[in-house]
């Protein structure tokens, strides 16, 4: 499934029990990591732990645990469960997310608002936070963000869902930074448009929540099958393989940006900003007014 190799690799997988998260959990698996699953529901995450177990051959560790990302205690759980199978833990996939509530920004719930920013951004900098110690003790580790359409373009009618993940990528490139010394690599991943329960989810609002242009952009996706599962979780492999050491800092579009030919561009990915969140000034687009 993937010509990266992460024999011998252990990670942990956030929304792990359907969608993307499984689908990189498979190809995880399939490329010779251990894996730790992680999700909210107990039932489908078990259901994906024995899909995994099943798939693993000799050496392979597959578990799974139900927790709440954006919960400190249910985090160190977690991260107390990982520790009790091995020692060295090398990739963190901080895939869990929700779109959140979906209106105008002043109609919406606003405890709703909150719970997804708890979700979106705290359950990723709460795994973060408890991992990097470690990685920084191993002067080594792969930190792989979700992002999505709303890390780069206004969404409206799903405010909290773009401003949570405009806030993910920041913190991914902050945090690279914080890392760079201890080959610690950060880096975020735009899926592309992924026909998941988030677009069912989308449908089901319909056009008076979300806007008619919105839904019917959703609904063409949904007829015509949306962008690769596969592809999105083939970018987290190599991020996660020793093919991408010293790519840090970058938010990669799983479908548009040549990622599986870095190889040959290491230097220039590590000494430039491409790939990154950066503000666009009168002379990015051909004006010659604005400087001073």
């Amino acid at each position: 499934m993937t010509k990266y190799d992460l024999n011998g690799r252990a990670a942990i997988i956030t929304g792990a029990s359907q969608g993307l998260g499984l689908t990189i959990a498979r190809q995880f698996v399939a490329a010779g990591a251990s894996v730790l699953l992680c999700a909210r529901n107990a039932a489908d995450l078990e259901q994906a732990r024995t899909e995994m177990a099943a798939m693993a051959s000799g050496g392979q560790i597959v578990s799974a645990l139900a927790a709440d990302v954006s919960r400190k205690a249910e985090v160190e759980a977690l991260t107390d469960k990982a520790f009790g199978l091995l020692p060295c833990w090398d990739i963190l996939v901080n895939n869990a997310g929700i779109y959140g509530p979906k209106g105008f920004s002043e109609e919406v719930d606003w405890d709703e608002w909150v719970r997804a920013i708890e979700i979106n951004l705290f359950g990723s900098v709460l795994l973060c936070r408890a991992l990097v110690p470690h990685f920084k003790k191993n002067r080594y580790g792969k930190i792989i963000q979700l992002s999505g359409g709303g890390a780069t373009n206004p969404l409206p009618r799903l405010s909290v869902y773009a401003a949570s993940k405009a806030a993910v990528v920041r913190f991914a490139e902050t945090l690279a930074e914080e890392l760079r010394e201890y080959h610690v690599d950060v880096n975020a991943i735009a899926p592309g448009a992924l026909n998941t329960r988030l677009l069912d989810e989308v449908l089901a609002a319909g056009p008076q929540k979300v806007g008619t242009a919105f839904y019917e952009r959703s609904l063409k996706q949904k007829e015509q099958g949306g962008s690769s599962l596969d592809r999105a979780a083939q970018l987290a492999v190599f991020l996660a393989s020793g093919a991408s050491d010293g790519i840090t800092g970058k938010l990669l579009s799983a479908v548009w940006d040549p990622w599986d030919e870095f190889g040959g561009h290491l230097e220039e990915l590590c000494r430039t900003d491409v790939y990154t969140l950066r503000r666009i000034v009168p002379k990015d687009r051909g004006l010659t007014w604005g400087e001073k």
